[in-house]
């Protein structure tokens, strides 16, 4: 930056006279790596930084640096923020919590026909155990008035005695709302929220409306997990962007594939949302291309995001799973396989095994030089030379090809009794078989079935990797390395509201869809929306699991039985500006020029450099494919397209 340029008192930078207003930036904070991605009408900007995991704003702030420098020729984040429309954010800090079990020391209060063991029995891996243990009490369903009310009080004074700061109420039977709100009036007057020494208490039927217990309130212990490390980060940067005089507030992209400001966020629906951003892109390719079925892996770091979108639509789970616990809401069938660029690479007995285990961005694999010392695909396929380290992360980050080769000398080569070369390839093998065999196992591979290869790694070995899973066609997108936080781009402000009904007849509906509407009316003027200028949908939701779509006007429907327990939904859509995908295959009109050429495995193959080819440019395998976040190996047998778009298509010959 010119340090002759002088900064105003909130530490920013002074604005000059923002350009065209009407910028998207969307970031993805991953394990490893966070995502820029910055839409400038037809203009897509770019970049990563590393994760700052010790304070994730730094990250944060650090991309935006990177990125209006390369926008405005210096950095100048306030320039950037003001001509900006929408911010909208993803992170993993909810995903990686429960991972890591760093979280508040949680007390469980049960009542009604709730019992511990109903909720232990929901999950077999230590998750209860670690988040909340032996500070769980279970009311006696018999007491009553001021016994109850003297027994929910011992009740939280003994939790929070035993170490419990945060406090979850879950009940259980026809008449579990009215029970936790009685215990609730009880709490407060009790432990009043002014006094400094009352503990946070969440009641399970505030998170969600669900009429099976141990779902709900597994749901509520995994929400009051994940809310502290998630309200002080976001606060945190939402209050620095807010320093630089951003026009618009922070939206934080969900699960559900909606964004909203923070203060409208529940944490739990902050879980996994950085995979639902690749998976709202891979729907956008799918239907911009007219791939009937795509089955996405998006590599990064530490992990493999592998999605499927079948006839245009994303898998959900109904009641998605967090940590092998089924959970009250929705979520994107998302399977994360624990291989990724940065992932562990070692030999036990005879045999090659990969990740899960990562050294993430820092220090990350052996070649970069900041520590590293294990074998990762990274060090592998810079020692057989598919990696440039002059161009390597778009020049910005040195690696050591020395430093590679010893890593994998000490743990894979001499386990094995081979030489470095040899031991690189089975590394490779080892790799490409086990993100292969995952794809196989997600999804029935056909004809139609084309690879969605993004992410930073996502591209390298996909060829490799499409073959070995008996896939003909890849897709590449032009942002593959940020194609995650490009995705998010293709949400709009959203929020689903629910209610049981007292009866199952048409008063009761009418009262309750009169409710729901009042709720959102409220809930998406919060969000800078009217009510009017929002898309409306009801849902009606009979015995916990059928869904009926009833449409924006709805009315009740006569033929739903009395018996079941019967709740309305109603889903406020607030349309805001998306991102745009152009361009198309089957033009090809020149033979691609090569920029130069590099030498793979002891071969020189041709390189292609994307940014430098024209549309309709195509060529064939063997070469290597590159872009400054991204290199593919194009393997023999194999042809590539280049569109206008920059978009890449890879077909087996």
């Amino acid at each position: 930056m010119n340090t002759a340029v002088q900064k105003n008192a909130a530490g920013a930078m002074p604005a000059r006279a923002p350009a065209a207003a009407g910028k998207l930036i969307n970031i993805d904070n991953g394990g490893t790596l966070t995502d820029i991605c910055v839409i400038d009408g037809a203009q897509v900007h770019r970049t990563k930084t590393i994760t700052t995991p010790y304070d994730l704003s730094k990250c944060l702030l650090d991309g935006l640096r990177k990125v209006s420098a390369q926008i405005y020729g210096e950095e100048d984040i306030q320039s950037l923020l003001l001509s900006t429309e929408y911010i909208r954010y993803s992170t993993t800090q909810g995903t990686n919590a429960l991972v890591e079990r760093k979280g508040p020391r949680l007390g469980l209060i049960l009542g009604g026909a709730l019992s511990t063991d109903a909720v232990r029995k929901a999950e077999d891996g230590g998750l209860f155990d670690a988040i909340v243990g032996e500070r769980v009490t279970a009311l006696d369903a018999k007491l009553e008035g001021e016994a109850r009310e003297a027994a929910v009080t011992r009740a939280v004074t003994q939790l929070a005695s035993s170490g419990a700061n945060r406090i979850v109420v879950a009940c259980g039977g026809a008449q579990r709302n009215v029970l936790e709100n009685e215990l609730k009036h009880t709490l407060l007057r009790k432990f009043p929220q002014h006094l400094l020494g009352a503990v946070p208490i969440l009641y399970s039927h505030e998170v969600v409306e669900d009429g099976d217990d141990v779902r709900r309130a597994w749901t509520a212990l995994l929400n009051a997990f994940l809310h502290p490390a998630m309200e002080r980060f976001l606060y945190s940067a939402e209050r620095k962007l807010r320093d630089y005089k951003t026009r618009n507030p922070l939206l934080i992209f969900r699960n559900d594939g909606y964004s909203a400001r923070v203060a409208k966020t529940i944490a739990i629906k902050t879980y996994s949302s950085g995979p639902r951003g690749g998976a709202e892109g891979a729907r956008a390719l799918a239907a911009h291309y007219g791939f009937k079925h795509l089955l996405s892996m998006d590599v990064g770091g530490t992990t493999t995001d592998i999605l499927e979108v079948q006839d245009g639509q994303v898998r959900v789970d109904s009641r998605g799973q967090v940590e092998g616990v089924t959970t009250s809401f929705p979520l994107s069938a998302v399977v994360s396989v624990g291989v990724g660029g940065s992932s562990i690479i070692k030999v036990g007995g005879k045999a090659v095994s990969v990740g899960p285990e990562s050294v993430g961005g820092a220090p990350g694999p052996a070649c970069f030089g900041l520590g590293g010392t294990l074998a990762t695909i990274t060090d592998a396929v810079l020692v057989r030379g598919l990696l440039d380290p002059a161009t390597y992360f778009g020049g910005q980050l040195k690696i050591d090809v020395a430093r590679a080769r010893a890593a994998i000398e000490e743990h894979v080569a001499k386990p094995l009794g081979i030489d470095v070369d040899a031991a690189a390839e089975a590394m490779i093998e080892a790799w490409v078989a086990k993100i292969a065999a995952a794809l196989k196992a997600q999804a029935t591979i056909g004809d139609d079935t084309v690879l969605a290869a993004f992410g930073g790694a996502g591209p390298l070995l996909a060829c490799r990797v499409a073959a070995a899973a008996g896939i003909r066609s890849i897709i590449v997108p032009a942002l593959a390395p940020v194609f995650s936080a490009f995705g998010i781009g293709f949400s709009d402000v959203g929020h689903e509201y629910e209610l049981p009904l007292p009866k199952a007849d048409a008063k009761s509906f009418e009262a309750v869809r009169d409710q729901l509407v009042e709720r959102a009316r409220r809930g998406m003027f919060a969000e800078g929306a009217e009510l009017d200028d929002c898309s409306l949908q009801f849902t009606l939701k009979v015995g916990g699991e059928e869904d009926r779509a009833l449409g924006a006007e709805p009315s009740w429907p006569a033929d739903v039985s009395a018996k079941s327990r019967i709740v309305l939904s109603l889903l406020a859509v607030k349309p805001i500006t998306h991102a745009q995908l152009k361009g198309g295959f089957g033009k090809t009109r020149a033979v691609a020029k090569a920029a130069g050429s590099r030498t793979v495995a002891g071969a020189e193959l041709p390189l292609f450099r994307v940014a430098d080819l024209a549309g309709g440019a195509s060529g064939e395998g063997p070469a290597v494919i590159e872009d400054d976040f991204f290199t593919a190996l194009l393997d023999g047998g194999w042809r590539f397209e280049v569109n206008e778009a920059h978009d890449v298509l890879l077909t087996r010959t």
